[in-house]
């Protein structure tokens, strides 16, 4: 049985934790409603845009690193991964992207130098090894893409369904595969 304690301890940790996904339902219910969804995402992210949608079953890590500009969509099974750690980079999606479903972005990356140490302990790289990814305004992402630390998709850029982009994807361009690669000009 649970105890009282466990009890309190979760519900806090829901009400308090920087991100929002399934696994927080104290807050996960309210992205089912248009406008308790928006309450919630303004209040969590550090800026969400007019007409932008967060919608059930999407997870977001360190939502105070995570820019959202208008008219997105967050679809389900899409994770947003800022760096958790303090001054560690963070992600920015401008205005009129659409992302579709599965989409994965991570800002940072485990640390694995320690030979003779479980990846497990220890922890994070250093923040400034890695840098913001950025989304320009107009972009596609197609589901299950998956974007990595530094990158930057430029505007109007379409980034295939499953794409893994470990490099910046310069404007007006399709890009696929894994690694993507650019394979015509918009």
């Amino acid at each position: 049985m649970v105890g009282i304690r466990e009890l309190i301890g979760r519900i806090r940790f829901w009400r308090n934790a920087d991100r929002i996904g399934p696994d927080i339902p104290l807050t996960h219910w309210r992205l089912y409603f248009k406008t308790s969804m928006r309450e919630l995402c303004i209040r969590k992210f550090k800026s969400f845009g007019e007409n932008s949608e967060f919608r059930p079953g999407a997870f977001a890590e360190a939502c105070s690193k995570i820019s959202i500009g208008c008219d997105v969509t967050i679809r389900p099974g899409t994770f947003l991964f800022a760096d958790p750690n303090t001054g560690g980079p963070g992600i920015i999606i401008e205005d009129k992207v659409s992302i579709g479903t599965c989409v994965q972005l991570f800002s940072n990356n485990h640390k694995f130098s320690n030979k003779n140490k479980p990846i497990y302990d220890q922890g994070f790289a250093k923040s400034d090894k890695y840098k913001s990814i950025v989304i320009r305004k107009g972009s596609w992402i197609g589901s299950g893409a998956i974007i990595l630390p530094g990158v930057e998709v430029g505007e109007n850029a379409v980034i295939g369904a499953g794409t893994v982009v470990t490099k910046s994807v310069p404007p007006r361009v399709v890009c696929v595969g894994n690694p993507g690669k650019i394979i015509r000009t918009i």
